[in-house]
């Protein structure tokens, strides 16, 4: 694909010192360089299809609403597949779409049939189609932990019907507090907090992600079955893979035996043998929201998922954007890494990538992202700072690994504040007419109360005009600013596709040239790419930084009459 001219611009490296001699300068550190080994490329005939690829989650209540109701739609998104093909996506991953009582989707009550709110079967499956006729994957996001309470299989389990009685995880009597059976990923030591009482059964059942979300008894050899069953029927309707929630919590052993235990990394290998042998081409990525060393046992010596989200990546490149502000992690038992690397000591990104190669899975098995529709948004993190996200957008995808974007996070989306989710997962901006595009309804579904459970102030109104009133904060906007972080996100893509050293075989080295001054350089063979970062917080000499790169031509982070782009803090260097 041929880069836009604007991205093209070759103004040599070596020669634009005289253009930078008058940035004001700051005082220069010793150097220090940090560099990770790069992992030896592994010999195949053909890399699966999910390597180095851009997936792009899409929350689909919140992308783009056809019907007139205010929820986004199948529809909808096959409406905006042209946008998402021009921004340069290989895939997607929709959260979850099976019929549910939640706003959230996260407690199916239907395993074979999709949300009515998004439309019918019909309205999906032209989706599918005309996704793989633009060449983009489609995955879904697959709850087996847990589903809902109004399931028909929880209403029959808790009158004991055959054979049903024993789907789900039941006990007499509460355990006793202190005796290890609370929170899997926290120190909390509360039984109450998994177990829940029923009244028709009698009894109590686990449940770890809240009453109305109970989990299955996957030790059953019928729930096993059936789960195999429903990836089945979802596959041969051509999906081409699961997101899948939760994959350290499926089999509960007892007390500190409830997360991450082998039965639990035996269970997702026999998951996984089975959907290969429906697709062989089918894939598997788990949400494993904790440290790299436990993330890795999920790739099971090659038997289990075929790749596990990098989740400590995120904190580390927010916390050193935001000196500190990044936000904890959730249900996860996470410890945060600072972003700020000690004398002598490995950058954290380098470290990152370090102790993915040391996990024992490969490189290849991680994917790097910044946020999902759990945590705060990149944009309200990073104090709606442009220069910032772009900065972080880079951070991205300079590491290696398969990407994953969350909707809105291409153009700085932000959000009211923190607490309830549904303020990292509203609406999309699309331009600057009513409900921004999202929809033509008077309320979106973020103002819709019977969806929620707690009463919400009329919080949306008033937050929709403000962003509007920034001016640059829509779809539309940013694609006409050919400085834009839609824009930095639109080439980021392409250089993933057509750059050899920004796929997994190339190296990775993160160095510091002066104090505030982070440059990170991927290589492989004569192919190199530079990104020149200026984390100081004010205008900084960098002449000497680019000039020591050559002959490289400059891809982002100039006009075309070579000054320094000072205020967004990025230079992209790259070979011919």
């Amino acid at each position: 694909m041929q880069l836009n001219p604007w991205f093209s611009t070759t103004l040599k490296a070596a020669g634009l010192a005289t253009a930078l001699a008058a940035v004001s300068a700051c005082q220069p550190a010793p150097e220090s360089a940090y560099q990770a080994p790069t992992a030896a490329p592994v010999e195949q005939t053909e890399a699966p299809w999910w390597d180095d690829a851009v997936f792009y989650q899409i929350w689909p209540r919140s992308f783009y609403d056809t019907s007139g109701d205010g929820h986004g739609d199948f529809n909808g998104m096959t409406a905006k597949l042209p946008y998402l093909s021009e921004l340069g996506i290989d895939a997607i991953w929709l959260t979850p779409m099976f019929e549910a009582p939640s706003y959230h989707g996260y407690d199916f009550t239907e395993f074979y049939q999709v949300e009515s709110d998004y439309g019918t079967m019909a309205d999906f499956e032209r989706f599918l189609q005309q996704a793989e006729e633009r060449g983009i994957r489609v995955i879904l996001d697959l709850v087996i932990n847990h589903i809902s309470r109004e399931h028909q299989w929880f209403k029959q389990s808790a009158q004991r019907i055959e054979p049903y009685s024993d789907y789900f995880i039941w006990r007499e009597s509460l355990p006793e507090a202190g005796k290890g059976w609370g929170h899997a990923w926290s120190d909390n030591d509360m039984p109450e907090a998994v177990w829940h009482f029923d009244e028709t059964r009698g009894e109590y059942y686990y449940a770890a992600f809240g009453a109305t979300q109970p989990d299955l008894n996957l030790e059953h050899p019928d729930v096993i079955e059936e789960m195999k069953r429903m990836a089945k029927f979802w596959l041969d309707k051509g999906v081409d893979g699961f997101r899948l929630d939760a994959v350290r919590f499926v089999i509960e052993r007892g007390p500190k035996g409830q997360a991450d235990l082998p039965e639990t990394i035996d269970y997702w290998k026999d998951f996984n043998a089975f959907v290969k042998s429906v697709n062989p081409e089918a894939y598997l990525v788990g949400e494993a929201w904790v440290d790299i060393p436990v993330a890795a046992k999920y790739w099971g010596e090659g038997k289990g998922l075929d790749q596990g989200f990098d989740f400590e990546f995120g904190y580390i490149v927010l916390d050193m954007l935001q000196q500190g502000l990044a936000t904890e992690a959730q249900f996860g038992t996470m410890s945060q890494q600072s972003g700020q690397a000690e004398d002598g000591a490995l950058h954290p990104l380098a470290q990152n990538v370090q102790r993915r190669l040391e996990s024992g899975a490969p490189l290849a098995f991680f994917t790097p992202f910044l946020t999902n529709h759990d945590q705060d948004r990149v944009g309200f993190q990073l104090l709606e700072s442009q220069a910032k996200a772009k900065q972080a957008a880079a951070l991205l995808f300079s590491s290696p690994g398969t990407k994953y974007i969350y909707y809105g996070e291409e153009i700085g989306m932000t959000q009211l504040k923190s607490g309830h989710d549904v303020y990292k997962r509203a609406p999309m901006l699309w331009d600057q007419g009513h409900q921004a595009g999202f929809t033509q309804a008077e309320k979106a579904w973020v103002e819709q109360k019977d969806l929620f459970s707690r009463h919400f102030d009329a919080w949306w109104p008033d937050f929709l005009t403000q962003q509007l009133a920034v001016g640059d904060r829509t779809v539309e906007a940013q694609r006409a600013q050919p400085d834009s972080l839609w824009n930095l996100h639109r080439l980021l893509i392409e250089l993933q596709k057509q750059r050899p050293e920004m796929r997994l075989a190339g190296s990775y080295q993160v160095q510091s040239p002066q104090q505030g001054i982070l440059t990170v350089v991927r290589e492989l063979d004569n192919s190199r790419s530079v990104f020149v970062l200026n984390l100081a917080g004010e205008t900084a000499d960098i002449a000497s930084v680019i000039a020591a790169y050559g002959e490289l031509s400059v891809t982002w982070g100039f006009d075309l009459d070579g000054s320094l782009l000072a205020t967004d803090g990025l230079v992209i260097l790259q070979s011919r």
